[in-house]
């Protein structure tokens, strides 16, 4: 029923095709789901955007669009997309394929809604893709939420933000430019480990805003494992840290993509 407003169209790009369910008029903001896909929770974000005049396109990358998140399926969905010639779970200094995929889907969203340029969320294993995106300039409001990748096995990785050297010197010109990158992560979380978020601090400066929710915290519902900001374990209360990480997001997307 939560996708019940939103249309599906196809889009193709060098080998890949993926549905994608629009919705919405304005400026769009391209939302990357996480893992295990387009849920009830990450469709509720997106009509959030919708409703405050911004346009929507949620590409269904892995999944089953519409479904729960559970643990099971969760754990199903990540094992096909691990082995997916599109993800590269592991690589440290190299962007995903998916990352060229999403960027042409950018420009043709950015063609049929105008607007200063596209905002991205990525979430979880989309999470790091923010900075790929980056390498189009249509991109101007990048969203990093617990950004998963490449998988924190060993030190070099927990400190890998998944882009080349020369992809992350372009993205570093670009934000220096003036284009903000917003990032959220849980203190608790091991698949976001601060070692990534202190490398987006040395190296963009002031141009990183990093926005990290204390995990655990029993007195405000917030649980050891609280991995997805804006989603699952999101509080939707007036003063939680988690809704005002949420109200820090919209009103990013809305600054940048319509202005004040």
């Amino acid at each position: 029923m939560a996708l019940d407003d939103y249309r599906i169209e196809s889009f193709a790009h060098e080998g890949i095709t993926h549905d994608v369910y629009r919705r919405g008029v304005g400026p769009c903001v391209l939302v990357a789901a996480e893992i295990p896909g387009i849920t009830p929770k990450v469709t509720e974000f997106a009509d959030r955007l919708v409703a405050l005049g911004l346009s929507v396109a949620m590409p269904s990358m892995f999944g089953t669009p519409g479904a729960e998140a559970t643990l099971p399926r969760a754990i199903r969905v990540i094992g096909r997309a691990c082995v997916s010639k599109e993800f590269h779970c592991l690589a440290k200094r190299d962007s995903a394929p998916a990352t060229a995929w999403l960027r042409a889907l950018a420009r043709r969203l950015h063609a049929d809604h105008g607007g200063p340029g596209i905002g991205f969320v990525g979430m979880c294993f989309t999470g790091g893709f923010g900075l790929a995106m980056m390498l189009d300039d249509v991109v101007i409001a990048p969203v990093l939420s617990q950004p998963s990748q490449p998988f924190p096995v060993g030190a070099a990785r927990r400190a890998s933000v998944g882009l080349s050297d020369d992809e992350f010197h372009a993205v570093t010109e670009r934000i220096e430019q003036g284009c903000p990158v917003l990032g959220l992560r849980f203190t608790s979380d091991n698949a976001v480990p601060p070692e990534r978020f202190e490398t987006l601090r040395r190296v963009l400066g002031d141009n990183f805003v990093g926005v990290e929710i204390t995990s655990p915290d029993p007195d405000l519902g917030i649980p050891k494992n609280a991995h997805s900001v804006l989603t699952e374990h999101l509080v939707d209360e007036p003063g939680h840290p988690t809704r005002q990480a949420l109200d820090q997001v919209l009103d990013f997307l809305t600054d940048r993509l319509i202005g004040t």
